[in-house]
């Protein structure tokens, strides 16, 4: 069990606030939203990934000491995400586009037909 940063006091992992000091642990009593805290004097903003690339939004940057977006940018470095991309064979491949482009797949086939009607209408 983590304890609270300000009281020290052993706490639930879903704890909303600390039941001790009243601390809030989620942002907006909402136990899905994680509320970060800076530690000391230091800003969040200072080593978020966020704040580096400047897609920040957060009204507070570059001073927030408590950010529910924040994601440490050492952190991140370390563990790459990876993408799981299967390896379709050529068949398995074009049966997949099939599947996903059926409406262009009738249009491409509707209009070999016109060709196809057209080409032998004016051979006759």
């Amino acid at each position: 069990m983590p304890n609270c940063p300000r009281c020290h006091q052993s706490i639930n992992n879903n704890a909303i606030a600390c039941p001790h000091c009243g601390m809030t642990f989620k942002a907006y009593g909402h136990p899905g939203i994680t509320l970060h805290r800076a530690i000391g004097d230091e800003y969040l903003c200072d080593s978020c990934t966020y704040h580096t690339d400047d897609t920040c939004n957060f009204p507070q940057r570059p001073h927030a000491k408590e950010c529910t977006l924040y994601d440490d940018i050492s952190r991140s470095q370390l563990e790459p995400q990876q993408i799981y991309t299967p390896r379709y064979s050529l068949i398995q491949s074009i049966k997949l586009w099939c599947q996903r482009n059926s409406v262009l797949l009738g249009l491409l086939v509707l209009v070999a037909i016109s060709l196809l009607l057209a080409f032998v209408a004016t051979s006759n």
